[in-house]
């Protein structure tokens, strides 16, 4: 970044948090509405901020009507790639707004309108992004739940939800299994208070699923006289809910995060150009999944927002069919931007530690490598970097906001990159790094990350029919503040450290340890694929960490493990420091973890210390965890 465009950043910046009126006032127009909003920010009724009051638009009529009605109907709207079916398909928005139009037609002849919700319980297929499309066109509510979640978690959802409509499929299809849906659906329906009227179900080939009462088939429905009749997008308030989105609560009751129509929109289109320098015909290959927000906000809607290309990948980052998936992908669709989550890399590293099969690929309209969703330690950075040859750009954000809080500015020029560090703070978020009293720490010293109120649009603006629970759960614990849930620091350039959630820390005979700085120790290891950190019970110390590593492929545990086990520790002594007190490193096959790539670092903790873990419904492979627990449980290597 030139010393212009910094100024020019840091202007913009400084602009968002002393008069946000103006700044997304301006941003707004990059959005077409259908009423102007009356006012740009509400602070009316603190906490409860609102964003474009006054205000109405379509989102649906945003993402997909306006680029055809500005001549870019034969544009790719979206990449539907599988290799786990072998499908491949490119639709247009001419086609994305026929297949929405018909859809939204056919939920309204259930009976679905303004308000309602639909769950969306789908793998990753066009009728996924089609059905969230066409609920926001009729002023619906979605709420996407992964499929193949099991039918206590969708019981919980539907009964929050309570959905007049549930979407899903038959199955969904993995690298070695059909993942059967609808008996789950029909579990999770039994099981609740509130079920729904219809469930519309797309019956794969690869599974048929036996109908029910409340069953109509997708493709009756999509070709229904309601769904021929289609729908006109309706125009819906700024503050309206766009969609709920849940996410796991410490009281075991899934949190509804809800996001507006409005200020959403405005956020993700003014995001899309100025954080991932993705423009209008370009494509962007975003590998998550719609049920997280990463697939909700840059799969769907941030590219559809802005006129771009996007991919949905129905496949794995490794296997599907090797460690090179990512490479054909962005070289059979010339996407510019990917981002995906650094475990994906941590996959590829270790079954392809050289990079060997980039060399097949023509990846050369690759601008940036974008990773989200857990930290970035600075050895995967380093290798990814070294094999792209691109920047590696690490952005830092929740469920609850919706798009990145903390992010190198892409479409503005980079800053700096150092490794570690999600960058600065982006507009709108204040960024503070407070004490236990509330207090704002001096530069390098860590503690609670939290943002001062009001946040920009797009975030949450509360949780799904509960404000108290809003409040209690994230305004409670420092007042005008947002505690983000994670610790960390800011350096004297400004530069967000993320280290982790704030259970993650240790104490380790009084001294407070971040596992990130352990793990980036432990990662720095040429033998180490990945690796996890957690702080067991000690009697004497309170806590002591403990070391669980993959080693990458061709390393022989065995014959050399021993070895890397003494230069593991020795490592840690070397960049943290003697009171880390590391001995135990236990070398192991896999990490459990979520399916969005985060770590169970609790649930191990948990089940090292003896007590009954809880093990979250977005675990990846429960086996994983099951072939762990016995060396969890042993004290001993």
């Amino acid at each position: 970044m030139s010393d212009d465009a910094r100024a020019a950043n840091r202007s913009a910046y400084e602009l968002s948090l002393h008069d946000p009126e103006a700044f997304w006032g301006q941003a707004a127009t990059a959005i077409d509405w259908i009423t102007p909003p009356g006012r740009v920010l509400d602070n009316d009724r603190p906490p409860f901020y609102r964003w474009f009051t006054g205000g109405e638009l379509n989102v649906c009529a945003n993402a997909v009507d306006r680029h055809v009605a500005a001549g870019r109907g034969d544009q790719a709207a979206i990449h539907y790639d599988s290799p786990v079916t072998g499908v491949r398909e490119t639709i247009t928005y001419a086609d994305l707004l026929a297949r929405v139009t018909a859809v939204a037609g056919g939920l309204r002849g259930l009976g679905v309108t303004k308000g309602d919700r639909v769950v969306i319980y789908l793998p990753m297929v066009p009728e996924a992004v089609v059905g969230m499309l066409a609920c926001a066109r009729i002023g619906a509510i979605h709420s996407v739940v992964f499929g193949g979640f099991a039918p206590a978690e969708l019981a919980a959802r539907i009964d929050d939800a309570q959905p007049k409509v549930v979407l899903s499929a038959s199955c969904g299809v993995e690298p070695s299994r059909v993942v059967p849906y609808k008996p789950f659906l029909d579990e999770a329906i039994r099981r609740s208070e509130h079920p729904p009227q219809h469930c519309v179900i797309l019956q794969r080939a690869q599974l048929a699923a036996e109908m029910g009462e409340r069953d109509l088939d997708w493709a009756d429905f999509e070709s229904s006289p309601a769904a021929l009749e289609g729908a006109d997008p309706v125009a819906v308030a700024a503050t309206d809910p766009l969609y709920i989105l849940y996410t796991s609560g410490t009281t075991g009751r899934p949190k509804g995060i809800y996001r507006d129509c409005g200020g959403y929109a405005v956020a993700l289109r003014w995001s899309m150009e100025h954080l991932y320098d993705v423009r209008p015909g370009e494509t962007m290959f975003t590998a998550s999944d719609v049920g997280w927000v990463v697939g909700h906000s840059y799969i769907v809607y941030g590219p559809l927002l802005t006129g771009a290309t996007t991919v949905l990948y129905e496949g794995k980052p490794v296997g599907t069919p090797d460690a090179g998936a990512f490479w054909r992908v962005v070289d059979d669709y010339d996407a510019v931007a990917l981002f995906t989550a650094p475990t994906a890399f941590r996959a590829i590293k270790k079954i392809d530690p050289e990079a060997k099969l980039l060399g097949e690929h023509d990846i050369s309209s690759l601008r940036t490598l974008f990773l989200a969703g857990e930290r970035l330690d600075p050895d995967t950075y380093e290798w990814a970097t070294a094999a792209l040859g691109v920047p590696v750009v690490d952005n830092w954000w929740q469920t609850e906001t919706g798009w990145p809080i903390a992010m190198n500015p892409s479409g503005v020029g980079l800053l700096p990159i150092k490794p570690g560090s999600a960058a600065v703070a982006v507009a709108g978020y204040d960024v503070r790094v407070l004490d236990g009293m509330g207090e704002q720490v001096e530069p390098g010293v860590e503690g609670a990350i939290c943002l001062r109120l009001p946040m920009p649009p797009g975030t949450l603006p509360t949780l799904w029919n509960d404000d108290d629970r809003y409040v209690s759960s994230y305004l409670a614990a420092y007042p005008g503040y947002y505690l983000t849930g994670d610790g960390g620091y800011i350096d004297a350039d400004g530069y967000l450290f993320v280290m982790g959630r704030t259970d993650d820390v240790l104490n380790v005979a009084g001294h407070r340890l971040s596992t990130g700085s352990l793990e980036a120790a432990l990662a720095g290891h040429e033998a180490v694929a990945e690796c996890a950190v957690i702080g067991v019970h000690d009697d004497l110390k309170g806590q002591v960490p403990r070391a669980l590593v993959v080693l990458k492929s061709g390393v022989d545990a065995d014959l050399d493990g021993e070895r890397i086990r003494r230069e593991l520790v020795a490592r840690v002594r070397a960049e943290v420091g003697p009171v880390a007190a590391l001995q135990q490193v236990d070398i192991v096959a896999g990490l459990p973890k979520t399916r969005s790539g985060k770590i169970l670092r609790k649930t191990m903790r948990e089940i090292a210390d003896g007590v009954a873990p809880v093990v979250p419904a977005t675990i990846e492979d429960v086996a994983v965890l099951e072939a762990l627990a016995p060396v969890l449980r042993s004290p001993d290597r």
